[in-house]
């Protein structure tokens, strides 16, 4: 694409646009099938790019109890086709995101799941319990966190751990609750199940895979944490393959699709694999803009798949 084919495409994105394809995602209507991923959006450094309200959906960055330092740098490094990061969820807390970030995205029309993040059970229930009364429309729950009441292991690798954390949280809210999957686990069918019969109203995947980078000039790793989570284009045929298969496992649960979408026709085979909806991440880091401009060219895709548009828009999905 030359330089003035991605100004041009830049420029489109702020124009006002029709949509013509919404979806559904656990009874939650978005008006288009493309929302941002969480980590990978922030109001102040996105906002000025394009209007937020014309989002099927903002996903916001993990919140968490209380405010988190993160990692320590180096925190990202580039892959083929890809980034490893490992920035450790830094956050101001949930109470500052309460009276800053979720007011001013709810303000501006922004249709909000919130990602919430823990270190251990008690984490996420404080998170959700002051999120049950809130202006989000939906809950993301982060199961890839190091989990202090797990042995310092992903809750979302465990069957068992997991179904007893959503069961949990499903106490606390009535709002719609997403549980956002790692692909780090033997059986993801497995764990998918436990997380819908504990609950959850929809699933997301998948979160990143494991990866590292190594400097050959000192022959240790790049990232200060050593490992961290693989993202971008690299990982696009691995979490359609999750989408696919979960989507035959468990025909009714609502799937938001995320790995490696830089296009509208990426997001599209999103849908064709079974998926509601689909998040862009990765893809943003590069190009602010990303998000609008998948939104747009799936907008333009979808008016010659008239089955599938009808599907999506009454909760179905292909």
């Amino acid at each position: 694409m030359n330089e003035q084919t991605q100004q041009d495409k830049a420029m489109n994105v702020l124009e006002p646009h029709e949509w013509r394809h919404k979806t559904i995602v656990a009874g939650t209507e978005w008006k288009n099938p493309v929302g941002t991923a969480s980590g990978t959006f922030q109001l102040d450094a996105c906002g000025d790019y394009y209007d937020v309200s014309q989002m099927g959906a903002i996903c916001t960055k993990g919140v968490s109890p209380v405010p988190w330092e993160g990692n320590p740098g180096p925190r990202t490094a580039e892959g083929p086709s890809s980034m490893v990061n490992s920035v450790g969820l830094q956050n101001p807390g949930v109470d500052h995101y309460l009276t800053d970030e979720l007011p001013r995205l709810k303000k501006l029309g922004a249709m909000v799941i919130t990602n919430v993040a823990g270190h251990s059970d008690e984490d996420y229930a404080q998170v959700v319990a002051k999120l049950a009364d809130s202006q989000a429309d939906m809950l993301e729950i982060n199961v890839s966190c190091p989990n202090v009441s797990h042995g310092g292991m992903s809750v979302g690798t465990d069957p068992v751990a997991l179904s007893r954390l959503i069961k949990h949280l499903r106490a606390l809210t009535s709002k719609p609750m997403t549980v956002k999957l790692s692909p780090n686990v033997t059986d993801i069918v497995e764990v998918a199940h436990a997380a819908v019969d504990a609950g959850a109203d929809a699933l997301s995947l998948i979160n990143t895979l494991v990866g590292m980078r190594i400097d050959i000039n000192t022959g240790k790793p790049i990232l200060a944490n050593r490992t961290g989570g693989v993202s971008g284009p690299a990982i696009f045929p691995i979490a359609l393959s999750f989408v696919w298969r979960v989507r035959q496992a468990i025909p009714g649960i609502p799937i938001i699709g995320i790995g490696g979408i830089d296009s509208g026709e990426k997001a599209l085979e999103y849908l064709y694999a079974g998926a509601n909806a689909v998040e862009v991440g990765a893809a943003a880091l590069v190009d602010p803009t990303a998000p609008m401009r998948v939104a747009r060219e799936l907008d333009d895709l979808l008016d010659s798949r008239p089955e599938l548009a009808a599907k999506l828009a009454k909760g179905q999905t292909w």
